[in-house]
């Protein structure tokens, strides 16, 4: 199996954090928190004078760069923590204002544009600090981050190459997590010599040209969708008046509703990775519908899409391919269930979702749907039906 290096890569693990290292690494998103909110402010301030004056004012990372080394040097609470993650919110904060002004200036739809950063509120605001390479190292299978603060990681596995950063951060269940930014390495698979078609569905999650490599809808939010049911509500009674601090009874509920919605994400994660990795293990060419199931949650199906995550499946699919040096040929999705894959040719009316059968009217072939779908993916890739 050969190894090459081609582009970058997440690497994720859990932390276990001690007392002190719990602290230590809550005051520092403290302070980082209060660096994020100064910028949000001098943004603001910025924005006003700038709507009167002749001459703009910026407000890029240099301006707050000086800002923030000005605060350092008048307050010994910020200098207590390390400059590395504060200088990197900063430039977080920079990338998301730049992302909002960019939007506004390529005049996009308002539901389409990217907001203005916010304020972070300290009961609102999950903790997340970025370090770069001088500001961690690993040593004993320890993270020692900038500041003397040790942490345990989870070594669920091996890291390819040393990381060029890293992402320190709690979730919404209160679990802490490193995540490592690396080389990804491409391990080749043995080649097959054999091409799959691959399109997308809602009664079942993907349709192929090979029927062992379908993949039904698992329905895992079905499945909990009472469990789920039954905290929100617990947490809409339990819920208090506005500005006012939450109960323990409904940080209680909620956590319990988050739990459920971890645990239905990680069941959809691992269902198509688990799919996509014995797709590639199979085929070396893969021809897949570039299918955008986001017009889905406007329709009557919005629910049952949801459920069948075929964007995570999707994304995972060609991760893996880029991953095991597969060639994936993302095909556009138009006329894909209207055209013939024996004879090329094209219905003359829109064939209703309730019509599951396929029959094409020049050379009278009969299929199923999403196969004969699946087979247009082939014939448009350029790949020869017959080699799957």
């Amino acid at each position: 199996m050969s190894e090459t290096v081609a582009g970058h890569a997440r690497y994720t693990f859990r932390l276990r954090l001690s007392s002190t290292a719990r602290t230590a690494v809550e005051a520092e998103w403290g302070r980082c928190r209060w660096v994020w909110n100064e910028c949000v402010a001098m943004s603001r301030k910025v924005h006003r004078l700038n709507r009167d004056a002749e001459e703009k004012i910026t407000c890029g990372p240099a301006q707050l760069d000086r800002m923030l080394t000005g605060a350092r040097r008048s307050m010994a609470w910020l200098r207590e923590g390390a400059s590395v993650p504060q200088q990197q919110i900063i430039r977080d904060f920079a990338k998301s204002r730049a992302k909002a002004l960019g939007d506004v200036k390529a005049r996009l739809p308002m539901r389409q544009r990217a907001g203005m950063p916010r304020i972070k509120r300290k009961r609102d605001a999950l903790p997340s600090l970025n370090y770069t390479q001088r500001g961690f190292r690993l040593k004993g299978g320890r993270l020692h981050l900038a500041g003397g603060i040790v942490l345990t990681v989870v070594w669920s596995r091996g890291l390819p190459s040393d990381p060029s950063s890293v992402r320190v951060y709690r979730d919404s269940l209160g679990h802490w997590y490193a995540s490592f930014v690396v080389q990804a390495v491409t391990e080749a698979l043995p080649e097959t010599g054999r091409a799959i078609g691959i399109d997308w569905g809602v009664s079942e999650t993907a349709t192929t040209t090979s029927d062992a490599h379908d993949l039904p809808h698992a329905q895992h939010g079905k499945t909990a969708a009472a469990r789920l049911a039954h905290y929100q509500r617990m947490m809409a009674r339990r819920r208090t008046a506005k500005n006012r601090p939450d109960t323990n009874g409904y940080r209680k509920a909620r956590r319990a509703a988050a739990k459920v919605s971890k645990k239905i994400a990680r069941q959809r994660q691992d269902t198509g990775r688990k799919w996509a990795k014995a797709v590639v293990r199979d085929f070396d060419h893969l021809a897949v519908e570039d299918f955008r199931p986001k017009f889905l949650a406007k329709s009557t199906m919005a629910r049952k899409a949801a459920d069948a995550a075929i964007g995570a499946v999707k994304t995972a699919l060609v991760e893996m391919a880029r991953k095991h040096g597969r060639t994936v040929h993302l095909v556009h999705p138009a006329h894909t269930t209207m055209d013939c894959a024996h004879c090329g040719a094209r219905a003359k009316h829109r064939l209703p979702l309730s019509e599951r059968t396929y029959t094409c009217t020049a050379c009278a072939a009969v299929s199923p749907r999403d196969k004969n779908s699946a087979r247009v993916m082939l014939v448009r890739a350029g790949l020869v039906p017959g080699q799957c």
